[in-house]
């Protein structure tokens, strides 16, 4: 039942959520996992702090994105889906022509249906993602003199970047580790599949008596989150 249960979280409640490495979609990740598990601590590094030889980007929020076409329809739209939009976009508020527009929409040969996930976290850069087709109906449907409105409301800010740390005690010091990232949007089978059978495991050793090893489970970012963490501990 913890399965099944886990399973509906992560579709009514965390899959629809835009994460990013830092941002208030992360955060309410991390909420959600410690309404179902209290003792959850929620850690932050704030921004440019260094680890190792990396440092801990700014945090990155967005309200909205879309392209725009003379017809004044919305031919991309991030709130249709959330990978419409490059990870870590910078804001922009433009009319651009259609080949100026076609270099900035990223696509997956390998899976033409899909919609790629592409991120430039530590470049200043924007950028839009969608399927193959829709791309190609861009080319086939518009002139090369059309104009298009393209808009992303973003914000970069000296915030934080934040992780989530569950400790289960054991009767020896020596420690199981088990980490997931919780950081890519709408990605069931990256972003959710590590959190919900870490939240299935962390029930499943909860109920346990006498664990013989201390488990401690960790639910971060990817990569920078990993590195902040390594450096602090």
């Amino acid at each position: 039942m913890a399965i099944k249960k886990f399973l509906n979280i992560a579709k009514n409640d965390m899959f629809h959520l835009c994460r990013s490495i830092t941002g208030r979609g992360t955060f309410k990740t991390l909420k959600i996992i410690k309404k179902n598990f209290p003792k959850l601590k929620i850690k932050s590094v704030k921004s440019k702090t260094k680890a190792f030889d990396w440092v801990v980007p700014d945090e990155w929020n967005i309200q909205d994105a879309f392209i725009i076409d003379k017809y004044k329809n919305k031919i991309i739209n991030f709130k249709n889906n959330n990978l419409h939009v490059m990870g870590y976009s910078a804001p922009i508020n433009k009319v651009l022509t259609k080949k100026d527009i076609l270099k900035k929409i990223y696509i997956s040969k390998k899976q033409p249906n899909g919609i790629p996930y592409i991120t430039s976290y530590y470049k200043k850069n924007w950028g839009f993602c969608s399927t193959a087709q829709e791309k190609k109906n861009i080319l086939k449907n518009y002139q090369s003199s059309d104009k298009f409105k393209v808009f992303i409301n973003s914000k970069f800010k000296k915030g934080k970047l934040h992780y989530g740390e569950i400790v289960l005690p054991g009767k020896s010091k020596k420690e199981i580790l088990i980490s997931t990232y919780i950081c890519h949007p709408s990605m069931a089978n990256n972003e959710l599949s590590g959190p919900i059978v870490s939240m299935c495991l962390i029930n499943y050793f909860n109920n346990l008596k006498n664990l013989k090893k201390t488990i401690r489970f960790l639910f971060i970012p990817e990569t920078i989150g990993s590195i902040a963490y390594l450096s602090k501990n």
